[in-house]
């Protein structure tokens, strides 16, 4: 059976694309890991006391907030209890609503001013850092008593300047800033696992409590 021939340099290609990604990766982790777990820690306080991950972004930044709420309401590494995390981006009827309604830049603050409370973190995902939507949700988050931690690119300086915690892909390329994004997502996840279920991580089956479950018990 013939196999259809590959373009010309393409196993090149494929090579030249992981040493491009690899060498951001590097790059950001070796200058940033300290604003990672910055961040992290943010995530660690608002969960355990009781309060809410909001996630959001546009288009690939949708589908990336989407992947990482989905990893701390169901599970990165450990079993252990579900944590509150939700995307902003799920709910059709809400975003064709307000956008109708209200306009398009609306779509996610509208949707914070209803459900965000103090104390609550919003992780806002923006390739260029420029989306109006996305500057209209971190105004609200403030406005709310929220933390924000942005994940953005070098383009998004204004944007990185009104986050608590902003994590920049040191890139100019769209899919490099993308697959940043998702690596410190990741990490976020991570750490976060690690310090509210310790005993888990140390292979102890004792079950751990909710974080959340346990603050609303202490109110």
């Amino acid at each position: 059976m013939k196999t259809r021939a590959q373009p010309d340099g393409s196993a090149e290609r494929v090579r030249r694309l992981h040493r491009d990604h690899a060498e951001v990766a590097e790059r950001f982790f070796l200058e940033r890991a300290a604003a990672v777990e910055s961040a992290a820690a943010a995530l660690v306080t608002a969960l355990r006391g009781g309060r809410t991950l909001l996630f959001f972004g546009n288009g690939g930044s949708a589908a990336d907030a989407q992947h990482l709420a989905a990893e701390l309401a169901g599970r990165y590494f450990l079993d252990r209890p579900a944590l509150a995390a939700i995307a902003l981006t799920t709910n059709s009827s809400a975003l064709t609503a307000i956008g109708n309604d209200f306009g398009f830049e609306e779509v996610f603050s509208r949707q914070l001013r209803g459900v965000g409370t103090p104390g609550d973190v919003l992780v806002a995902i923006t390739t260029s850092g420029r989306s109006p939507n996305v500057l209209r949700a971190v105004e609200a988050a403030h406005e709310l008593g929220m933390t924000v931690i942005g994940m953005t690119g070098p383009a998004g300086k204004r944007f990185a300047a009104q986050c608590d915690h902003a994590l920049v892909t040191p890139s100019t390329s769209t899919p490099r800033i993308q697959e940043g994004h998702i690596a410190m997502g990741h990490a976020l996840c991570e750490l976060a696992e690690r310090a509210l279920f310790p005993a888990r991580t140390k292979g102890n089956a004792r079950p751990a409590p909710s974080p959340r479950r346990s603050a609303r018990s202490r109110s």
